[in-house]
C-alpha cells in the first residue's frame, strides 16, 4: 500500500509539472505580439499608401541614380516588405510613419550599388539636419568656450556669426546672459543658453580680452555658414599649414584671408591638411583650385545619366591671391569627395604633392532629393572624371608619398614643413 501511494503522488507530481509549463507557454503567448499575416498586411488600409510611396522613391533612383536600377530587384523588395519587414515591424509596435520610412531605408540600401557609401534615405528629422550638416551651416550666437570659476571663457567665435558682428572675440569672459550670472553655472546650461531657437536675441555682457573693458551686446541667433578653414602653428620660416575640416559655399572665401595673409608674409610653403575632410560640393573644390591654377584651365567633369557632360574650369580670381609656391596635400582614408577630387586634380596636374593614405575612393555628385512629407533620398548622381575623360579610382587617390598608420598624426605636418622648407633653400640656392 505505500508503495501504491508513492506513485500515485509521483504521477500526480507530473501531472502538475507539465500543467505548470502549458500554463506559461499560453501566458507568454498571450502577450507576445501577434505577428501580421501578409493576408492581414495587404488588407490594411495603409498598405496603398505604403507602396505608392515606395514606388516613388523607386521612380527618383531610377530617374536620377548613376549606376542602372533592375525593376525585379524593386519587386523582390515588396514582395520582402509584404512577408517580413511590415509585419515585423508592426509586432514591434513601431508607428505607420516609422513603418514607411524604415522601409524605405531597406529599399534605398537594397537597390544601390555595393560601393556606393553615401546614398541613403533620410527621415524628415534627420534629413534636416543632414541638410544643415552638408552645406555647413548653423543657427546659433556661434560662441564656443570653456567654464572658469570667473564666467565662460570663449575661445572661439564663428566669423559670420551675429556675436562676431558685434565685435565678441576669443579670449572673452562672458559674464551674464540675459542677465543671469554665468558663475556658478554647468557648461550644459551655458551651451543651451548660448544656442537659442533662431531670431532670438541674447543680451551678452562680458570682459573684452584686449581692452578688458566690460561690453553690452545683444546677439542675434541666426542661420551662418561655419568656418572651414584654420591656420595651424608652425615654426618653419615661410611654410604656413591650412586645415581645411570641410568644403562649403563659403570655403573659398574663408581661404582667401588666410592666402592673403601668407602672400604679404612672402610664404613660400604652403601644406593644406584635408586629412578627414568628408568633402562638400564639387564647386567648392573648383573655387579653391584658382589660388594654385593657372584660370580658365579645365578643372574636371561630371556627367548625370542620360545628360551632357557638366564641366568645370578654374575660375578667375585677382592675381594678387595666385600662390606660385610650393604646395603639399595632406590626405588620409577619411579625405572623401571634394576633397580627394581637389587632391587629386592638384596630383594629376603636377601642382602639388600628395602626402599620406589612399583617400576614399568617392569621388561622386550627390544630390538631395525630398517628398511631400520632407523626408528625402541622398543619391549619388554622377561620378567624377579628369578632363581626359579618366574616371576617379574607388581605391582613392594614391599619394606621392605614402605613411604609415603611426606617422599619420601631427609629425606628418611637421615631415611635410621640412621637406617644403628644403625645396624653398634648394630655389634660393639655384643659380
Amino acid at each position: 500500500m505505500p508503495r501504491y501511494r508513492w506513485i500515485c503522488l509521483f504521477v500526480a507530481f507530473l501531472l502538475l509539472l507539465l500543467a505548470t509549463k502549458f500554463i506559461v507557454r499560453s501566458l507568454a503567448q498571450a502577450q507576445a505580439p501577434v505577428q501580421p499575416s501578409i493576408d492581414m498586411v495587404k488588407t490594411d488600409p495603409l498598405y496603398p499608401e505604403y507602396l505608392d510611396f515606395f514606388e516613388k522613391v523607386y521612380k527618383t533612383l531610377d530617374e536620377n541614380y548613376y549606376y542602372p536600377l533592375d525593376r525585379d530587384g524593386f519587386n523582390r523588395f515588396i514582395d520582402k516588405f509584404s512577408t517580413k519587414i511590415y509585419p515585423e515591424l508592426k509586432a514591434e509596435g513601431k508607428s505607420n510613419s516609422y513603418v514607411k520610412w524604415r522601409s524605405a531605408a531597406y529599399l534605398v540600401e537594397d537597390l544601390k550599388a555595393k560601393e556606393d557609401i553615401f546614398s541613403a534615405f533620410y527621415p524628415p528629422e534627420s534629413a534636416a539636419q543632414y541638410e544643415q550638416e552638408v552645406l555647413g551651416k548653423q543657427i546659433d550666437l556661434g560662441i564656443q568656450g570653456e567654464m572658469k570659476l570667473e564666467g565662460f571663457v570663449v575661445t572661439n567665435v564663428e566669423p559670420r556669426a551675429d556675436a562676431f558682428e558685434k565685435g565678441l572675440r576669443g579670449g572673452a569672459l562672458i559674464v551674464k546672459i540675459d542677465q543671469l550670472p554665468v558663475a556658478g553655472l554647468s557648461l550644459e546650461k551655458v551651451n543651451q543658453l548660448l544656442t537659442p531657437l533662431e531670431n532670438t536675441l541674447v543680451h551678452l555682457e562680458f570682459i573684452d580680452a584686449e581692452t578688458k573693458e566690460t561690453r553690452v551686446i545683444d546677439a542675434l541667433s541666426k542661420e551662418y555658414f561655419k568656418q572651414t578653414v584654420f591656420m595651424l602653428p608652425l615654426s618653419v620660416p615661410d611654410v604656413y599649414c591650412l586645415k581645411i575640416e570641410r568644403f562649403n559655399r563659403m570655403t573659398a572665401e574663408d581661404l582667401t584671408r588666410f592666402m592673403q595673409y601668407i602672400l604679404e608674409k612672402g610664404g613660400k610653403g604652403i601644406i593644406l591638411d584635408l586629412r578627414g575632410n568628408p568633402g562638400g560640393p564639387p564647386l567648392a573644390a573648383r573655387e579653391i583650385s584658382a589660388f594654385f591654377l593657372p584660370p580658365n584651365s579645365d578643372f574636371a567633369y561630371f556627367q548625370m545619366k542620360d545628360q551632357p557632360k557638366s564641366g568645370l574650369d578654374v575660375p578667375e580670381i585677382p592675381e594678387q591671391f595666385h600662390y606660385h609656391g610650393n604646395l603639399v596635400v595632406l590626405v588620409n582614408k577619411e579625405s572623401g569627395s571634394a576633397s580627394e577630387l581637389f587632391s587629386g586634380i592638384m596630383q594629376r596636374r603636377g601642382r602639388a604633392e600628395i602626402m599620406g593614405q589612399n583617400t576614399a575612393g568617392q569621388v561622386f555628385l550627390k544630390s538631395m532629393f525630398h517628398f511631400d512629407d520632407k523626408s528625402m533620398v541622398l543619391l549619388v548622381t554622377a561620378r567624377g572624371h579628369h578632363p581626359d575623360g579618366e574616371v576617379f579610382s574607388f581605391d582613392g587617390v594614391t599619394p606621392d608619398e605614402k605613411m604609415e598608420d603611426k606617422h599619420m598624426g601631427d609629425d606628418l605636418i611637421k615631415y611635410a614643413a621640412t621637406v617644403l622648407s628644403q625645396k624653398v633653400q634648394d630655389s634660393t640656392k639655384a643659380p
